[in-house]
Parts: structure tokens; C-alpha cells; sequence
């Protein structure tokens, strides 16, 4: 059993201090969701799956939150904290400021941030290679292709999102020098992460100027994406989640980020024995990837994943490597 607090309007903040405060057991890990709702198919709904994989395996149980605005963050943690939640784990980097003004006025609670870095002795930060994955996407979007022509559709523009729309562009290149990788954002705010609509009209733009497939990075606005690149036939790429399952035989494959594993291993291990500091998780780890199952195996031939693994041995061993945008704020395939 869990509890979960929403908020709505003007008493966001009542409503969350309540929830927390009424929690059954203050040992209890906790789980707090970016933008966009628990279960926006991607991100977030990985973070809960993982945390309800530990609950059902363990019979244990969790607090978890689902926020409304940025606003609401510092006090999600606080209130956590306060009533004695370990560990805390939050799913998206913009937690970054929050917890480094939080996480020195709690030293005894550890806190776990996914796609975040925080420098804080009580500090777990989880990062993804995201351009490993969206690398071999890409080669899989390139030999499917045939207009020459595939797209890439963003979320929040923000460098973590360039950083898979240019893995995947070094992807499609790399199969196909002479490709064209259409790419669009959604938006420059929170909002950007949970607008199927907007996903919808981007994708049906692209399919416009050709591309006949489409990789959304767009958390439930990717939604929008998969299911307008369905309506008009053509294949989309899921993300974060495995995304196959929503429209099978047209969702060529999904990026995979196993968020459900960072949340997993945090809530199994004692909070004090839970090793802090940077960690990095990418193909070698088998953290990252692309997903086939039996809603795409028909999709993805031989030829494809001789060379996508071949690729992904190369990336892991180090042989190969994919440029990361965010190093540099600079991609050698794509000017987004």
C-alpha cells in the first residue's frame, strides 16, 4: 500500500504537508515524480515501476508524491525529510537546486537524484548516457528508413534533451551519411514535458517534409508522437520506457533507461550502506539500450541487429565513441 498527494490550485501546499505528515510509517523509502504524472508512459512511470517492483517482491511500502510546479519541490523534500522518509529518491534533474539547499540540513537521510548531480556527502546522483542509447536508435531509424529522412522530437529544450536528439543523429549518420534528421522541441518549460497535442502536430509536420521515422524524447508529450506517427503510418521510437507496447508493429523500437533499476536497488538497500557520489550508467552497464520484444521482433532484422550490437560492444568497450552533447554544448551530426 502507498499513498500518493496531488495537489490542486491554491492549496498545493496544504495538501502536500498533510499527505506527507499522515504517512504510515516514517522509515518508509519515498518517491517523488517530476512533471508530467506518474504515469506519463516514460520517465516517471519507469521510476514507479521500479519502486512497485520492490513493493510487490518485498511486501514493503513507499510514500510517494506527485508534483504540480517547480514551486513545490524544496518542500516535497523538506517534508519528507521531516518526517523521517530513507531513502529519498526524485526523478528528474531540475531537483538539483532543491536538494542542494535541502540535503545539508538532513546529513542522516540519504537522497538519491536521478538525471541530476548534486555534491553532497548524503547524495546519490544517478546520470544516463542517453547518447549511447539514442545512438543505436539511430542506426535502427537509418536502416529502416526509406526516405533518406527520420525526425526527432523533443521535449523541454534543455542540454539533456540535445543530448539525445545528437546521439541519435550520430546514429542515423553513421549508417547514413547523407540522411536528413528533422528535429523540433516542444517548448522552453515544464509544460513541454505533458502536451500530446503539440507532440501530435510536430510529428505530423515532419511526416510532411518526409521522415518516416520519428524518435520522441518528450516525456507524455511523446505520446502524442507515437500515436500520430501510427495514425499516419509511418514508425516512431519510444523512450525511457519501453514503449513497443503501445502501438505494435509501428513503434520501431524504444530507448531504454532503466530508471526502474536506479529506484529498485535504492529502496533494497539500507540507507546508510546506499554508496553516494556520481554514478554513470550507460550501454556497457546494460542500463541503457533499445528495446525489442515480441511488439517490434518482426521490425528488427537480422542485418539491423548484427549491426546495432556490433555497435553497442564497440560503445561499451570504448572503441567507439558518441559525442555527448552536453560536454560541450556542441553536435557534430545535427545544429538543433
Amino acid at each position: 500500500m502507498t499513498f500518493m498527494t496531488k495537489f490542486l490550485g491554491a492549496s498545493a501546499a496544504l495538501a502536500l504537508s498533510a499527505g506527507i505528515a499522515s504517512a504510515q510509517d516514517a522509515a518508509d523509502p519515498a518517491l517523488i515524480f517530476d512533471l508530467g504524472g506518474k504515469f506519463d508512459k516514460s520517465f516517471n512511470e519507469s521510476a514507479y515501476t521500479g519502486a512497485q517492483r520492490w513493493a510487490d517482491e518485498t511486501g514493503g511500502e513507499y510514500n510517494e508524491v506527485e508534483l504540480q510546479s517547480d514551486a513545490q519541490r524544496e518542500q516535497a523534500l523538506r517534508r519528507f525529510a521531516e518526517n523521517g522518509n530513507n531513502p529519498i529518491v526524485m526523478a528528474g534533474f531540475s531537483f538539483a537546486t532543491p536538494l542542494s539547499e535541502v540535503a545539508p540540513d538532513y546529513p542522516d537521510t540519504t537522497f538519491v537524484i536521478i538525471d541530476g548531480v548534486v555534491d553532497q556527502p548524503n547524495v546519490k546522483s544517478v546520470i544516463f548516457s542517453e547518447h549511447e542509447g539514442s545512438y543505436l536508435v539511430g542506426m535502427i531509424a537509418a536502416m529502416a528508413s526509406e526516405t533518406d529522412t527520420v525526425g526527432f522530437v523533443g521535449g523541454m529544450d534543455i542540454p539533456l534533451i540535445r543530448k539525445f536528439g545528437c546521439g541519435y543523429a550520430q546514429g542515423v549518420k553513421a549508417v547514413n551519411p547523407e540522411a536528413e534528421v528533422i528535429a523540433n522541441m516542444t517548448g522552453t518549460t515544464p509544460a513541454a514535458w505533458n502536451d500530446p497535442a503539440r507532440g501530435g502536430e510536430l510529428a505530423l509536420s515532419q511526416i510532411g517534409q518526409g521522415a518516416d521515422v520519428i524518435y520522441a524524447a518528450a516525456g507524455g508529450t511523446g505520446v502524442g508522437v507515437l500515436q500520430r506517427a501510427a495514425d499516419e503510418g509511418v514508425y516512431s521510437i519510444g523512450v525511457d520506457s519501453n514503449q513497443n507496447y503501445l502501438h505494435p508493429g509501428q513503434v520501431l523500437t524504444s530507448m531504454v533507461k532503466r530508471v526502474d533499476n536506479v529506484v529498485y536497488e535504492a529502496f533494497s538497500t539500507e540507507p546508510s550502506e546506499i554508496e553516494t557520489g556520481l554514478t554513470v550508467m550507460g550501454v556497457g552497464t546494460d542500463n541503457v539500450g533499445y528495446a525489442v520484444d515480441e511488439n517490434n521482433e518482426e521490425l528488427i532484422t537480422e542485418e539491423m541487429a548484427a549491426a546495432v550490437e556490433e555497435a553497442k560492444a564497440a560503445i561499451a568497450s570504448g572503441e567507439l565513441e558518441v559525442h555527448d552533447y552536453t560536454s560541450d554544448e556542441s553536435c557534430p551530426a545535427i545544429t538543433f
